[in-house]
């Protein structure tokens, strides 16, 4: 007897879903490995975290990069989350054609409350593997940020995690510090 497996959907019948209705248009899911993901609410906190890093990282990009928020990212056939927050390369057509792939990610941002599990056990590994070159997790369970850099196969080579009194500087743009407390404060 043969085991049961997972069908795992492809981005294009992912996207073929939402245009048919079989996935409603303010449906909170992504895709992750083939398997459509529930995307947990986003509370007060989570929310507020995200609008300081928007202003922060706006206000230092002085036209070097793009800030987008929720937006997808195209990682491989089976997989395109969103994540909270990304640094992308500027794009001539305003990626309009396409959604960002791993090469276009200067750093992509995910704030983690109830989703910090997947976010560390689920995206993490997916982020690796695509070759996503700085990813932080802004843990609002501990109050820290967790800097991943190095991606391989297997995982990040490199894992930094900063607390209050402590300042997140992008490596692609050291320049751009964030002040970790100032970000987590209540």
């Amino acid at each position: 007897m043969l085991a049961p497996t997972k069908h795992r959907f492809s981005v294009k019948e992912y996207y073929r879903m939402a245009e048919t209705g079989v996935l409603k248009p303010d449906a909170r899911v992504e895709l992750l490995n083939g398997e459509i993901i529930d995307m947990s609410p986003i509370g007060p906190f989570h929310g507020g975290v995200v609008k300081r890093l928007i202003d922060l990282f706006t206000q230092a990009s002085k036209g070097r990069w793009w800030v987008c928020v929720q937006d997808p990212v195209h990682l491989d056939d089976h997989s395109e989350p969103e994540p909270d927050l990304m640094l992308l390369k500027r794009d001539p057509g305003s990626y309009t054609s396409r959604h960002p792939e791993p090469e276009d990610v200067y750093l992509l941002v995910e704030v983690s409350d109830a989703s910090l599990a997947t976010d560390r056990e689920e995206k993490l590994p997916i982020y690796s593997r695509a070759g996503i070159a700085e990813v932080w997790i802004v843990n609002l369970v501990d109050l820290t940020v967790e800097v991943y850099r190095e991606p391989h196969f297997t995982g990040y080579g490199s894992k930094t995690i900063l607390r209050a009194g402590d300042q997140a500087r992008p490596q692609a743009f050291p320049d751009a510090v964030v002040d970790v407390a100032e970000l987590l404060k209540r």
